[in-house]
């Protein structure tokens, strides 16, 4: 694959960076002092800090970042082990355990195929998630409730809407529209109706004889 350097060099000194920092870099023979700078997942390095145009570059893609001794220098040391065809090994050394690990860990995390893991695994962890909560919801559900019995009181006067109670005693007592005849009532003329029977009564009482 071709690559147009000028592109590169321009990629290679754009912000933001990922990480950045000196380490010390041993390809073959021994270790020499370099500036790193990761994005994404190539790491360019430098000659020195601020210079342009980088001396190398490395592409994080089938690779393992692993801890490693090494006795000529004590520095905190790991590797960059690339596997396949063209089996290579870069040395790197840090100046304090802290920096070591945060370069690991920087670098561990930059290829695709980590990105690509882990893009996976939290699409899993969504969905887990949105499964336990639509379980969750479907339990709380309330169960549905009967609608309210309309209850009427007894002493509201009737609506138009309400049906009217009948009363046999006083549909009875209506008089036929149809009559002729003079359907005004008074309490005198309903006692004279009602009264004159009963005081009848009581007169054939009073002068009946008893024969012992």
């Amino acid at each position: 694959m071709k690559i147009n350097e000028k592109n590169l060099y321009t990629f290679a000194n754009s912000k933001p960076v990922d990480k950045e920092g000196f380490l010390q870099f041993k390809r073959d023979i021994k270790f020499q002092r370099r500036w790193f700078v990761l994005k994404g997942n190539l790491l360019f390095y430098f000659d020195k800090k601020g210079d342009k145009e980088p001396l190398g570059l490395l592409l994080l893609e089938g690779c393992t970042v692993e801890l490693t001794a090494d006795e000529d220098t004590q520095q905190y040391c790991f590797q960059l082990v690339f596997h396949g065809e063209n089996d290579r090994t870069y040395y790197m050394g840090a100046q304090s355990q802290t920096e070591m690990e945060s370069w690991m860990k920087a670098l561990t995390c930059a290829s695709y195929d980590y990105m690509k893991l882990m893009v996976g695994e939290l699409q899993r962890q969504l969905e887990e998630i949105d499964s336990r909560n639509k379980g969750h919801s479907t339990k709380n559900k309330p169960a549905p409730k009967a609608p309210p019995r309309q209850r009427q009181n007894p002493f509201n006067k009737p609506t138009s809407s309400t049906t009217a109670i009948i009363n046999p005693t006083t549909e009875a007592a209506k008089i036929d529209p149809e009559s002729n005849e003079d359907t005004d009532l008074t309490f005198e003329s309903i006692h004279q109706d009602i009264g004159s029977p009963i005081q009848e009564n009581i007169q054939r009482s009073e002068n009946s004889v008893f024969v012992i």
